[in-house]
């Protein structure tokens, strides 16, 4: 399992929301900025992560981006879930399981991928914004 930028930069948007006072909306070009990212490749992670309503956006003037819960609510797995899709440490663990592989009934080595993949989700799962943002340190 590898982590892309998308993923790494939708923590660190919602980090960035998480930042402000609950309720206001943020322009992405004040998140952008702030963070050193194009503001066009931000522009697909909000999408994603407005649909999956881990947001909510407003157009217009005094619009912008906001977190619609409060940061102890989110976690780094469900929001790496939204951008990375599945975050299995092999591929016959996904769950559409296009990748099943023909040796999975005898496969040997399965048992220790399926518990490494068990430890990464709860691990991932533990970890809230609120965790994060209190001082970037996670135990």
């Amino acid at each position: 399992m590898l982590i892309s930028t998308k993923g790494r930069y939708a923590l660190r948007v919602m980090l960035e929301l998480a930042q402000y006072p609950e309720g206001d909306y943020i322009p992405l070009t004040v998140v952008a900025e702030s963070q050193g990212i194009s503001e066009k490749y931000l522009e697909s992670i909000i999408a994603a992560l407005s649909k999956a309503g881990f947001v909510d956006g407003l157009r217009g003037k005094g619009g912008g981006y906001r977190l619609n819960r409060k940061p102890e609510e989110y976690t780094v797995g469900s929001i790496l879930r939204i951008v990375e899709g599945s975050i299995a440490p092999v591929a016959c663990l996904v769950d559409d399981n296009t990748q099943k592989c023909g040796r999975s009934t005898c496969c040997r080595t399965l048992p220790v991928w399926e518990k490494l993949g068990e430890l990464i989700d709860n691990y991932l799962d533990s970890v809230s914004l609120a965790d994060m943002a209190c001082d970037g340190g996670v135990e």
